[in-house]
């Protein structure tokens, strides 16, 4: 058995983490076990979190080898249970950030016997005979049991043979090789070895430098062989060392000191010792000496060219310095008339943003040129971020008003609904609703269900839990309703004139559920036409006479059905992950959340911003309410709910 580990540009994402643990038996004990294997990727990484994997990686190996007395298989079913409890901890605590963000996959190995069980969408690949099999398509981890949790939930074993190989792939990984027929690839090969594998993505280097994520690959051989861990990144250049380079020159001299005379005693009756002086070779003759004096020369030249390159590296900085300089003064005069002339303002936006790319590429090439320079370049690099802030109406929010925080032991929310001021608070891991009223009193509501979305009508409250179960509330009662089932997942929902629009976020298809009067629902509908223009996916979406579609950092309108347009807003810092957008027929704006950047931005219909609020304090963004008048706006941050005023 032979393993090889490829990480592909591990560092390419802040908010990206992934990592690959290889054990193998390391007593007699551990041998009946076999060898594990665990693989795990998280997106929108908290800072609370850069170590999740780490971490449960080692519980789930350390469980496993301590279960000597089981089978592997039963061994790996204690380690999951393990594996939900830990998670389940985070949850109760409010961590729970990486729900939907968490691939991870867990291999146990042992004569030939492969047991397994993933979470998320990491590929698990046998190629035999030059056949490419999908074994991990018997596991479906789709429907999870709301309470307690458990992510873990099914294990999947079988027997192997000898000069099968087992691929495990990450996402992105997997389809950038099935775009470049890698997989295939892979599969001539016979046998599989180090070489071969090395030739075949050397060959698509390219490529897979714009892509992150973890290839595993085991190859089943009667003898274990050393695992093979690399990384594969675009190359960056190492800073000139003078220290380095002379180093070995200067141990050679101390190695090669003068021969010294022997010590004579001086004294009477001393009778002075033969001393013979050998014949001294010419200096150029001696060749240890001659070897030396080259290596001077060659280093002193070497010297003098990094001289030279760092001056002209110098000189490029320079002149890029002052380009960013003339951008940064041209955007202001741009706001000078930006009153007068409307573009003016588009426009000194764009060469800030320009300036702002230009200049932090910079600041990262700079750090080992001379002092005085670099100053520079970061003093521009403030003044560049202070005009964008500022142009960008963003704001940060040293110490956000803590409106409420909940206790770990009575509730753990997920989701938040502002009706007026009052705030209901639910998750799809709890049967309960969790009442705020504006007063402050607060009040559980029992369900009975996990609650998994919700929206407000008129007068009303509709909370929806999987797969068609609704539950209204208004003033006179609490009603039970059931929808028919119309075949999708529904990930996301709104209203409008008391009909139901529900997103499946992956199909990107919007099914209504028209209101036929009396709290009564009639039959789905698919609400985006066939023909028109629709996203292959979506985030979210917000419903006010127009379904506003967020998909990817810009917003599909769609109205009676139809494809309106597509508007990217300009905003500043650059749009990294949307997860939600909220409007309503009431409000002139649009509320986007964006979690990995820890803001909340508000725009108007024409895409202008009106207020970015961002802050340190927003760690853990889960979701977020508006009031009616869409002034006050209520960011739920773990067991935290902040509360902002919009003063515009």
């Amino acid at each position: 058995m032979q393993i090889f580990e490829f990480h592909f540009n591990p560092k390419s994402k802040p908010d990206l983490i992934f990592d690959s643990f290889c054990y193998e038996p390391e007593n007699i004990y551990e041998k009946k076990m076999g060898s594990l294997y665990i693989i795990g990727l998280l997106r929108k990484a908290l800072p609370q979190n850069v170590r999740l994997i780490e971490n449960l990686a080692r519980e789930i190996k350390d469980k496993y080898y301590r279960s000597t007395v089981f089978t592997p298989e039963k061994s790996l079913k204690e380690s999951l249970k393990l594996a939900n409890e830990f998670l389940d901890k985070m949850r109760e605590k409010g961590d729970i950030g990486w729900l939907g963000n968490l691939d991870f996959t867990i291999l146990s190995l042992k004569d030939f016997k492969l047991n397994f069980a993933k979470l998320g969408d990491i590929k698990i690949l046998l190629i035999r005979g030059g056949t490419i099999i999908d074994i991990d398509k018997k596991i479906n981890l789709e429907d999870i049991e709301p309470y307690p949790l458990k992510v873990f939930s099914n294990t999947v074993s079988g027997k192997l043979a000898k000069d099968d190989l087992i691929l495990v792939l990450t996402k992105d990984i997997f389809d950038l090789f099935q775009q470049q027929n890698l997989l295939k690839e892979f599969a001539k090969l016979s046998p599989f070895s180090d070489k071969g594998l090395k030739k075949i993505l050397n060959g698509k280097r390219e490529n897979l430098v714009k892509t992150s994520g973890i290839l595993l690959a085991i190859t089943l051989t009667e003898k274990v062989l050393e695992s093979k861990k690399e990384t594969v990144l675009v190359k960056e250049l190492k800073e000139f060392s003078l220290k380095k380079i002379f180093t070995p020159v200067l141990n050679l001299f101390k190695k090669a000191k003068a021969v010294s005379a022997p010590k004579l005693a001086i004294g009477k009756n001393l009778r002075f010792p033969q001393i013979t002086i050998p014949k001294i070779k010419p200096l150029f003759l001696n060749k240890k000496i001659n070897l030396v004096f080259y290596l001077i020369i060659l280093l002193a030249f070497g010297f003098l060219f990094s001289q030279y390159e760092q001056g002209q590296k110098m000189k490029i900085h320079q002149a890029g310095l002052e380009r960013i300089q003339e951008k940064l003064n041209l955007a202001e005069s741009f706001l000078i008339i930006k009153e007068t002339n409307p573009q003016g303002f588009q426009k000194a936006n764009l060469l800030l943003k320009e300036s702002w790319n230009e200049i932090s590429s910079l600041s990262k090439e700079v750090i080992a040129l001379p002092k005085s320079f670099s100053n520079q370049v970061f003093v521009l690099k403030d003044k560049i971020l202070e005009k964008l802030s500022e142009l960008n109406k963003l704001e940060k929010v040293e110490s956000p008003e803590l409106f409420f925080k909940f206790d770990q032991k009575v509730f753990v929310p997920h989701r938040i609904l502002a009706v007026d001021n009052n705030l209901y608070f639910f998750s799809p891991y709890s049967k309960d609703i969790f009442y705020l009223k504006e007063n402050g009193e607060k009040e559980i509501i029992q369900t009975g269900k996990s609650i998994n979305l919700a929206t407000k009508l008129n007068d009303s409250i509709v909370f929806f839990s999987k797969p068609d179960q609704l539950m209204v509330i208004n003033e006179d009662d609490t009603l039970q309703r059931s929808l028919q089932d119309s075949g999708f997942d529904f990930n996301d929902l709104s209203s409008f004139k008391k009909s139901l629009y529900f997103l499946d976020k992956k199909a990107a298809q919007i099914i209504k559920y028209p209101y036929l009067g009396n709290l009564k629902w009639g039959s789905p509908q698919l609400w985006l036409y066939k023909n028109t223009q629709k996203p292959t996916k979506a985030d979210s979406f917000s419903v006010d006479g127009s379904v506003w579609m967020l998909r990817e950092n810009s917003i599909h309108k769609y109205y009676g059905g139809e494809f309106q347009r597509e508007f990217t807003f300009e905003v500043f810092p650059e749009p990294k992950e949307f997860s939600k957008i909220y409007t309503s027929p009431l409000l002139p704006y649009f509320y986007i959340l964006e979690p990995v950047q820890k803001r909340l931005i508000v725009l108007n219909r024409d895409g202008e911003i009106i207020k970015q609020f961002q802050s340190e304090e927003f760690d853990n963004l889960l979701d977020f309410g508006v009031s009616n008048d869409g002034k006050t706006i209520y960011l739920l941050n773990a067991l935290k709910v902040y509360r902002i005023q919009l003063n515009s």
